[in-house]
């Protein structure tokens, strides 16, 4: 008997899943078969959608919200697209793109080709904008730290006694771990700050 299977995916801590979790109830598909990977689309080696695939039997229909979901790499989308529909013989439902429907068994061929054609070009898109992000978020940290914006961590403040410290460890009276444990840092912390 076939079965309807959803994915959904969140790339960050802030997104929510509900508004894909929420589509895929509408279609019918219950809580326990939809799939959510809390993780980028950048490639498909996520662990929830591998259970997916090895579920997945002939007949079987998945469901995505749109096709960035589904994942951000333009190759690795079409080579999974072929995975599912030819492979595994399952059907995929977009539900944002109703173009991207294999579920019809006798689309014509001017309707496989369209439906081919807007999956290259979605799948392009999706990649594109992962290219972007990327891009903007580095071209970011770069101008924050032109501006003098430090990441990480602040600096701590060396203890009053970190001269005195100091100078045992120079003069080899003490060692670095010993000269660490007296300021309560590690050894590490105390020899960086021995090197600015």
């Amino acid at each position: 008997m076939s079965k309807l299977y959803g994915y959904a995916r969140i790339s960050s801590r802030d997104q929510r899943e509900d508004r894909q979790v929420d589509a895929m109830r509408g279609f019918g598909i219950r809580n326990k078969d939809v799939f959510l990977d809390r993780l980028s689309g950048k490639d498909f080696d996520r662990p929830e959608y591998q259970r997916l695939l090895r579920k997945l039997k002939p007949g079987d229909t998945l469901v995505i919200k749109s096709i960035d979901r589904l994942g951000r790499n333009y190759s690795q989308i079409l080579e999974n697209w072929r995975i599912i529909t030819k492979d595994r013989q399952t059907a995929i439902v977009v539900l944002d793109i109703p173009l991207l429907d294999t579920r019809e068994k006798e689309r014509d061929l001017t309707g496989t080709f369209i439906s081919d054609l807007v999956l290259q070009i979605l799948s392009y898109v999706a990649q594109t904008e992962r290219e972007m992000t990327s891009q903007r978020q580095a071209e970011g940290i770069a101008a924050a730290k032109e501006r003098g914006v430090r990441f990480g961590r602040p600096p701590m403040d060396r203890p009053a006694m970190f001269e005195e410290t100091k100078d045992a460890w120079a003069c080899q009276e003490i060692s670095a771990r010993e000269a660490g444990r007296r300021l309560g840092v590690s050894y590490k912390t105390f020899q960086s700050w021995v090197r600015e």
